[in-house]
């Protein structure tokens, strides 16, 4: 069956529970837990439009606290910027090997060298 109505639901933390804001028929519903957002949302717009609660795509957002937002942010960059310096660690580990390798030496004494196996001596050269 081909989905054509699309619903939101947009779940924001109240005191106790999480309300759920379906922009579209400009209703609340509430739930315990993130669990039951998409359920509630669904019982609520099949019931509220007379439709069965699976004849619709619905989107779930989940707004979370300004602060929390900024946390998410930076722990993003700060993944993007480990990631960014691993991939640079690789790299100069890479070109220590081949500039050993080079100066004539073996790949166990490579990897002795540099404190890793010789098989990871290997792979560094290849």
């Amino acid at each position: 069956m081909a989905l054509t109505t699309a619903f939101k639901a947009v779940a924001t933390r109240g005191d106790r529970y999480w309300l759920v804001h379906i922009p579209e028929l400009d209703q609340y519903t509430q739930a315990r837990n993130l669990t039951e957002v998409e359920p509630m949302a669904r019982d609520l717009i099949a019931l509220l439009k007379e439709i069965p609660d699976d004849s619709f795509h619905l989107d779930i957002r989940i707004e979370l606290p300004e602060h929390v937002r900024h946390h998410l942010e930076l722990a993003r960059k700060y993944s993007e910027d480990a990631a960014r310096a691993q991939a640079e660690s690789a790299r100069e580990r890479r070109a220590a090997a081949r500039e050993l390798k080079a100066r004539g030496l073996t790949v166990r004494d490579i990897g002795t060298a540099l404190g890793i196996s010789h098989q990871r001596a290997q792979q560094l050269l290849a």
